[in-house]
């Protein structure tokens, strides 16, 4: 008989570990809280429109023909992915903005506009960015870092590729323009990192993306987690959709199974969870049973910055806008306002937006004739105190002003489908820490070893994927963290 195997959530990490599993011939079953897969790639459909809740910059996309391979299956059969171009258009300030991609000759082009000077030293900073990739990403990645010798073990090549600085202290090395410094270290905050704290591995981002590109699937990242949903039953795999798991059970150090809010208990052989780390072993497991994962240890880490995010579709397109598909648009204030995220934890007067404007690429999502957007501002997590129930409506108010006044003329009256979310969602809706966005926060002594085990450290056949354990953050990382917890299953089953 088949060991029973739990996956808690339904995120990328949970998805990819569930049908890995399944592949294998396990006995998998999916337990998610909301009443559709997705975690934090949640969809919403609103008035005809498509909204992807959470990630939607695609990096790395062989990761995801990997899980179909494995499963003896095509991804292209299940769903299909095109390549973004720009990247991103990077707007400062003023409304100028730098386009970026994986062309070399392109990037030198657009350096050319703001700083010539800089070119050279941008094409040193990217052939750095190499090694690092192949370390931190092609070397490590799928690695488990169980055991602190693990650790002493890349220490030197650590120091080698200079991880004790910050993403932001290794670009301004190469480059010296002010603006093309916050252009070549946003990447972090796609991750729930300040670039001033991120260790500089990070950097290896740039070189990810010139390596594979910038993907976008068709149907939107829901159109992903309902082909991962398809496959998994397709291999056997049960889904309990609108089933909140309140607790798992402990027997010495294993852990028996999961108790649903509603008292039902199910029993397994292992669990993995795709919930929050910070949250799993603070809410689900009863402090008596945890040694290490002690309540104050959880409230003493760091935990990333939290997002306020509206999706708004128009009765209009604006295909005459100067907006890409991924927009960054900066605030003057770029170390300034990131202090006040991470570090004072105050709600500025300004704000750094992301905007994403899928429909460019697929107008699928969204009704003929029409555009859907999603804006997303980083915000302090609810360590800061900040009550939302009174500063959501009038923040929202600002941004979307914001939005009409600079890049969307009319947005207000165009508007036909909205919704936003808060760090309030985070914390209840989708069971984050504090409401962090990116639950452990990306910085060197919570990183790899320093960071939540996918094999939890206080019960055997706990295993933990998604971006509170390691590698960390961003669909790459979630989906490595799959690998890993799969490799350490079947070594031991």
């Amino acid at each position: 008989m088949s060991k029973k195997i739990i996956v808690i959530g339904s995120g990328f990490g949970g998805l990819g570990a569930a049908v890995r599993l399944a592949a294998h011939g396990f006995d998998v079953e999916i337990f998610e809280k909301r009443d559709k897969l997705g975690g934090r790639a949640y969809v919403y459909e609103i008035n005809g429109f498509k909204f992807d809740g959470g990630p939607t910059v695609i990096t790395a996309p062989f990761m995801f023909d990997e899980i179909f391979e494995m499963a003896g299956r095509r991804r292209e059969d299940y769903f299909q992915m095109v390549p973004v171009n720009p990247f991103y258009r990077i707007f400062n300030h003023e409304g100028k903005c730098f386009d970026y991609n994986g062309d070399p000759q392109f990037i030198l082009s657009q350096i050319d506009l703001w700083n010539p000077e800089d070119k050279e030293g941008y094409q040193r900073f990217i052939e750095t960015t190499k090694a690092i990739f192949q370390k931190g990403f092609v070397e490590l990645a799928d690695k488990p870092f169980l055991k602190f010798t693990d650790m002493l073990k890349i220490a030197p090549d650590l120091i080698r590729l200079q991880s004790y600085k910050t993403v932001y202290q290794y670009v301004s090395q190469f480059v010296k323009n002010d603006f093309l410094r916050q252009v070549f270290s946003f990447h972090p905050l796609l991750i729930g990192g300040n670039p001033f704290d991120t260790t500089s591995i990070y950097a290896l981002i740039h070189y990810l993306e010139r390596q594979w590109g910038i993907h976008y699937a068709i149907g939107g990242t829901g159109a992903i987690v309902d082909a991962l949903g398809r496959l998994f039953v397709e291999l056997g795999g049960k889904i309990h959709l609108n089933a909140d798991v309140a607790e798992i059970t402990v027997q010495n150090r294993k852990v028996t199974g999961i108790r649903l809010r509603n008292g039902e208990f199910h029993p397994a052989d292992m669990v993995v969870s795709n919930a929050d780390v910070a949250s799993t072993y603070r809410y689900m497991i009863p402090e008596v049973y945890r040694k290490k994962y002690t309540n104050r240890r959880i409230e003493r880490m760091r935990y990333s910055m939290s997002l306020f995010v509206i999706y708004f579709g128009t009765k209009r397109r604006y295909l005459d806008s100067r907006l890409a598909h991924h927009n960054i648009i900066l605030s003057s204030r770029y170390k300034p306002l990131l202090d006040d995220i991470f570090n004072k934890k105050i709600l500025a007067d300004d704000f750094s937006l992301y905007l994403h404007m899928p429909t460019l690429t697929d107008p699928s999502m969204a009704p003929e004739g029409m555009e859907a957007f999603y804006v997303l501002s980083p915000v302090p997590h609810l360590g800061s105190g900040i009550d939302w129930s009174k500063q959501a409506r009038p923040y929202r108010d600002r941004i979307i002003e914001f939005l009409e006044k600079n890049y969307l003329p009319d947005l207000r009256a165009n508007i036909v489908a909205e919704h936003y979310i808060d760090p309030l969602h985070f914390r209840d809706t989708l069971n984050s820490y504090l409401g962090s966005a990116f639950s452990v926060e990306p910085i060197l002594t919570q990183s790899a070893w320093f960071r939540p085990h996918n094999r939890s450290e206080e019960f055997d056949n706990l295993y933990f994927v998604g971006a509170g354990t390691h590698p960390g953050a961003g669909l790459p990382g979630v989906l490595s963290s799959s690998k890993i917890v799969e490799n350490l299953i079947c070594e031991t089953a």
